[in-house]
């Protein structure tokens, strides 16, 4: 079989779902566990492998949030973001829609106007360093509750606070006990001032959650949606109305969302006619980065370079960025690939 690692190291992509905090690679982590002694987090950064292995969902949660807590000024959130894009720009990543729970922070102590300079400042210092693109999805911490809800959507919202590279509205953390339709006055606030609408659902419960951040939280595309395949009408519906889903196949497994990647529903999804994108949720909390992720996908649903470009192709239309934004990536995308298969 012929080897796309090469294809895909080079080949120019876009990412949707992918979390701040859980984007630190483990150089990062280690750095700023360093700077405060008092987390549990390793400062070795080979021992934050056996530190990342998660028995199920909820200890992934605890270890997340242990993480979280090692961003305690806007210094270390300057620091995480840059090197986030640091770490995007060599994988050739030119877009990502990068998921930010300020609400974990500002509760920490950090000054919300100082936070979002930091990431500001990040965001246009790395375009400028690395030509990555990036623009931020404010999410809420579903299991912090409606507190968290009404702060996320302040922060998302407010007059001379919000940031500029501000796009989408989500929702995150536990599913279970966690039900969406609580949350939508605040996505209704959201979509209200012109953010788009991108709540995880259906990731540890049934398609009901799915269906749920449709109707109630107007979901435009809806984050794993693992659960998707169990409902074909839901499928039918993603279809038709090309409400992407995020998925995140490495995350899945290592969260045991999904027991093995021989049984992922990823192409299932795609039979459906569902706008299927491929994405690295944490990457190394779980091993990974989105080039593997495309490497895991070329095996799940047998792509050569072209079914991989149409999969990179996928995450630009998905995404939020401006019509020239995304003429300019499709087209690199396109000029890439006939270079490459013209050899």
């Amino acid at each position: 079989m012929t080897d796309l690692h090469p294809f895909i190291a080079g080949l120019p992509k876009a990412e949707l779902h992918v979390h701040h905090v859980g984007s630190a690679s483990p150089r990062i982590v280690a750095e700023l566990a360093a700077r405060h002694p008092d987390s549990k987090v390793p400062t070795d950064p080979e021992a934050l492998a056996d530190y990342f292995t998660f028995t199920d969902f909820a200890h992934f949660i605890d270890v997340y949030l242990s993480v979280v807590d090692l961003v305690r000024t806007p210094e270390d959130v300057r620091l995480l973001t840059f090197e986030v894009a640091r770490d995007m720009a060599r994988q050739n990543i030119r877009y990502a829609e990068l998921t930010v729970t300020p609400y974990s922070s500002t509760r920490r102590g950090i000054d919300e106007g100082a936070f979002m300079e930091a990431i500001e400042d990040a965001r246009k210092a790395a375009e400028a360093e690395f030509g990555t693109v990036l623009r931020w999805c404010f999410d809420i911490p579903g299991e912090a509750g409606l507190e968290a809800a009404e702060e996320t959507a302040r922060l998302a919202t407010a007059d001379g606070l919000r940031p500029e590279g501000l796009v989408s509205f989500g929702l995150g953390g536990p599913e279970i006990g966690v039900p969406r339709p609580q949350f939508q006055p605040y996505f209704d606030r959201a979509r209200a001032a012109g953010l788009r609408s991108v709540p995880h659902a259906g990731e540890t419960t049934g398609p009901e959650t799915v269906w749920d951040a449709i109707r109630f939280l107007g979901a435009e595309r809806i984050g794993h949606g693992t659960s998707s395949v169990r409902d074909p009408e839901l499928l039918a519906y993603l279809a038709e109305h090309r409400i992407a889903l995020e998925v995140c196949p490495t995350s899945n497994i290592a969260t045991r969302a999904v027991a093995t990647l021989e049984e992922h529903p990823v192409r299932r999804m795609v039979d459906a006619g569902v706008l299927v994108t491929v994405n690295s949720d944490d990457p190394p909390m779980f091993g990974t980065d989105l080039n593997n992720e495309y490497a895991v996908a070329a095996r799940l649903l047998d792509l050569d370079e072209r079914g991989l470009a149409a999969l990179a192709r996928n995450a630009v239309e998905a995404s939020f960025l401006d019509a020239a934004g995304k003429a300019r990536l499709l087209a690199e995308i396109d000029a890439y690939t006939e270079e490459w298969t013209a050899r």
